[in-house]
């Protein structure tokens, strides 16, 4: 059966402040305490300097971000809008098969338990009853990142029947937060590792900027069949990062 779109009603004042907090870096999911791959990536001499992490990152962004979790938010929006739990937890496998390395996974993992935990705590701004919590919270092996940011997106949103979809615009606006907050959370991770100056850090984030929409339009035209998440040279240096001797960031 064909879907229609929604009509493109303006996210309410309240949802947009929700993606605002969505993507803040004070968020407690602990995206800050990991580099990605980053750390490693300056310990073995890819990253010198702000042109060079300036350019790993819109690569990663571009090649990683976009292709995987990027896809999955735009399809586990509407699918939790449609309390279509089928598909949710066909989202989540994916994410958990295709992470590359141990330390992806456990992250991943670790901050969807840990968002999760905080939209049951975040007060009664949000039905304390919403079935899709409990849900959420029971996929196995642990909901992810970008599944368990598409819940805390969804319930403050109306819920769509499955003859619907939402409009292209809601689910723009929401990769735009998740976007946005992994890019700062990756610019601070250069400027400690590198390390760089708050100026280079800045510069760095306005390139992401920059890029931010054309990933986006790249990540909603995905079809399934092409969603991928294949980075060698990124999965080697996230299993080196495990080893690491001597790092600021958790693996």
């Amino acid at each position: 059966m064909s879907r229609v779109l929604g009509a493109a009603v303006p996210l309410s004042a309240a949802a947009r402040l929700q993606l605002m907090w969505l993507a803040s870096p004070a968020l407690p999911v602990g995206g800050f305490s990991y580099s990605e791959g980053l750390e490693a990536a300056v310990e073995s001499g890819f990253i010198t300097n702000e042109a060079t992490a300036g350019a790993w990152l819109r690569d990663q962004m571009h090649l990683s971000l976009a292709r995987s979790d990027l896809a999955v938010v735009a399809k586990a929006l509407p699918a939790w809008q449609r309390h279509d739990l089928a598909r949710i937890t066909q989202l989540n496998d994916w994410i958990g098969h295709t992470r590359e390395t141990t330390e992806f996974k456990l992250q991943a993992e670790q901050m969807g338990r840990s968002l999760v935990e905080w939209v049951r705590n975040r007060g009664a701004s949000v039905a304390p009853n919403d079935p899709r919590l409990a849900q959420c919270a029971a996929l196995k092996p642990a909901p992810t990142w970008p599944v368990a940011f598409a819940l805390a997106v969804a319930q403050c949103l109306p819920d769509n029947p499955a003859s619907t979809a939402p409009h292209s615009n809601t689910i723009k606006d929401t990769l735009l937060s998740f976007a946005f907050g992994w890019a700062e959370n990756m610019v601070q991770a250069a400027i400690k590792s590198v390390p760089l100056g708050q100026s280079a850090g800045q510069r760095i984030l306005q390139s992401l900027i920059d890029d931010i929409p054309a990933a986006i339009d790249h990540a909603c035209a995905l079809p399934d069949s092409q969603r991928q998440a294949f980075t060698p040279m990124l999965a080697i240096l996230s299993s080196q990062h495990e080893t690491q001797y001597s790092r600021l960031f958790r693996s």
